[in-house]
């Protein structure tokens, strides 16, 4: 990820129980997003919130599997967040429930690559 360019966050709001197809969507848009060779993706699973349906989801310690409000956070430059968009938003659009994307600009303040641990079992 260059400094000098637009620097944009994309978030996909969506529910922890979506699918896309059998695999869970935010996985599923996570490995795309790496696949597309984006600089970087998060998960972040709420406890408790509601979108345009208001339904009210929230988390409760006996029902583990309970839809839990999710974003997905995905950054990079400008026109590979764009690119990545067009590639997904079919996907989003045919979901059986609704989704929110939003995309807003954002000041990368330090962006440290960390070393790749190796695992020997």
């Amino acid at each position: 990820m260059e400094k000098s360019n637009k620097t944009l966050l994309l978030r996909i709001f969506i529910g922890s129980t979506d699918k896309l197809g059998n695999d869970s969507l935010y996985e599923s848009l996570v490995f795309k997003a790496k696949k597309a060779g984006l600089a970087g993706s998060t998960v972040v699973k709420g406890v408790m919130g509601f979108g345009a349906s208001s339904v009210i989801h929230s988390y409760k310690f006996w029902e583990v599997a309970e839809k839990l409000p999710t974003v997905v956070e995905i950054i990079d430059e400008e026109d590979k967040v764009m690119a990545f968009y067009e590639t997904i938003k079919g996907d989003l659009e045919a979901m059986r429930y609704g989704c929110l994307v939003t995309v807003e600009e954002v000041t990368v303040l330090l962006n440290k690559a960390g070393q790749k641990r190796e695992f020997y079992f």
